[in-house]
């Protein structure tokens, strides 16, 4: 008996994921296309300079993915910014972080819904946009209510379909070029730098938004319990995924940019890229773009609106929320399915009155607070343990952390405000649960 209670509690997660496997998943987490959808929004804030916003982004994204690294291979056994901040600063730090992130995977599905009822009216402009945005909504919830759920392997393969997009797109943008009569040396740098457009505060606002860019990087650090060598693997993978992502995605919007005239509106700023690809590629490579684009963010959308439920119902489970509520599985389809109505419902009413740039920087918001934190956490974790020793690894997490506040602070007035209130409403309830889990042992 003795011997099978000890071996039952020796299973674990299965170590098998080697390093290419961890850096595979974060670039399928994050999507090769990443910096595509947000093209637009990027290219009206920053006045034209999304290249700079997204290299800017990249550099803080590194910094903060280092900090992960170090993280990870101190807290081996599972991994994720609310347990980092949770262990190295306070509790109710982690709990708020948590907190943060929630509304990241509550408002990711809503930016899918928006961006795929764009799409949709590229193919059928003859409706309006309330129409495609409530279809997606019940879409993604009906799927999701019946457990429809996408596979690795399909993830994988459409990974590998957006990655040969890209690669026709780049080739057209090259082929466009080879016929431009005599451009110079100022056709190629403008993308880069355009004196009379430069704003450095633009520049930062833009920047605070390219972060979505990057946006899942730290998913990665989830797979520690599974991979091999977990201390040299998870953190290798999360810097190299940054890395790549910030390359591709730099080479995306340059060329872009190239193409499309500067000043000239788009047709459509929510789905400008497509428009780009139009315009060297016709009605084939504009249809090849935008429909692909609307596959991988329904793929998003709906998977999103799931883990945002499955979190909800953790939290149920936890105490954080009722219970009666958030914590209460389908019988028959074994989903949270109050959680998936209530994630469908915010979405339909979000797509209707929120703007595409406004989620965006909404989501940002929460990412910003956790990878602030993760950066703080590194920080003392390096005192603790090493003091001055550990100069260098603090020191890279202290920029991480200070780019990172500086992106916070340039996110929209309307965007802060909303996640100011998010956050507010999540210190109210983890008071109350305080409260109310002190009562019992106050009337014993």
């Amino acid at each position: 008996m003795a011997a099978s209670e000890t071996t039952t509690r020796s299973v674990g997660l299965k170590r098998s994921l080697r390093f290419r496997d961890l850096l595979l998943y974060g670039i399928i987490l994050i999507q090769p296309t990443a910096p595509m959808p947000v093209f637009g929004v990027l290219y009206q804030v920053s006045h034209g300079h999304v290249v700079i916003t997204i290299l800017l982004a990249m550099v803080a994204m590194l910094l903060t993915s280092i900090s992960y690294g170090r993280m990870a291979r101190a807290y081996p056994h599972g991994g994720s910014a609310f347990l980092y901040v949770g262990n190295e600063i306070h509790p109710s730090a982690g709990y708020i972080t948590g907190w943060c992130l929630v509304m990241d995977y509550v408002v990711n599905p809503l930016i899918c819904v928006i961006w795929c009822a764009h799409a949709a009216m590229n193919f059928i402009p003859g409706l309006p946009y309330f129409v495609w945005a409530i279809f997606f909504a019940l879409l993604f919830t009906v799927l999701n209510l019946n457990g429809v759920e996408t596979s690795a392997r399909i993830n994988t393969g459409m990974a590998a379909a957006l990655g040969v997009v890209i690669v026709l797109v780049l080739a057209t943008v090259a082929r466009w070029l080879l016929f431009l009569k005599h451009p110079g040396a100022g056709f190629f740098l403008d993308p880069l730098y355009n004196r009379a457009s430069f704003s450095s505060s633009a520049v930062l606002h833009g920047t605070s938004i390219a972060v979505l860019t990057y946006i899942g990087f730290d998913g990665i650090s989830t797979l520690t319990d599974e991979a091999k060598d977990p201390a040299r693997s998870v953190p290798r993978a999360i810097v190299l995924t940054c890395l790549i992502t910030g390359i591709l995605a730099s080479i995306e919007v340059y060329a872009a940019q190239l193409v499309w005239p500067r000043g000239a509106a788009f047709p459509d700023l929510t789905t400008a890229y497509v428009f780009v690809s139009g315009r060297v590629g016709g009605i084939f490579l504009f249809t090849v773009v935008n429909g692909a684009l609307l596959l991988a963010n329904m793929g998003s959308g709906m998977a999103s609106q799931l883990g945002a439920s499955r979190l909800l119902y953790a939290m149920g489970q936890d105490g954080a929320l009722p219970k009666r509520f958030f914590g209460v599985v389908d019988a028959k389809n074994r989903i949270p399915r109050n959680n998936v109505l209530l994630v469908g419902a915010i979405c339909l009413v979000g797509a209707l009155f929120f703007s595409y740039d406004l989620g965006a920087e909404l989501l940002n918001y929460g990412a910003l607070l956790a990878f602030t934190g993760v950066n703080l956490s590194s920080i003392l974790l390096g005192w603790r343990h090493g003091r001055m020793r550990q100069w260098l690894p603090m020191l890279l997490s202290l920029g991480g952390m200070t780019t990172c506040v500086v992106l916070w602070w340039n996110l929209g007035l309307l965007a802060k405000t909303a996640g100011t209130v998010w956050a507010i409403m999540g210190i109210a309830l983890w008071l109350l649960r305080r409260k109310f889990a002190v009562l019992p042992a106050a009337e014993v």
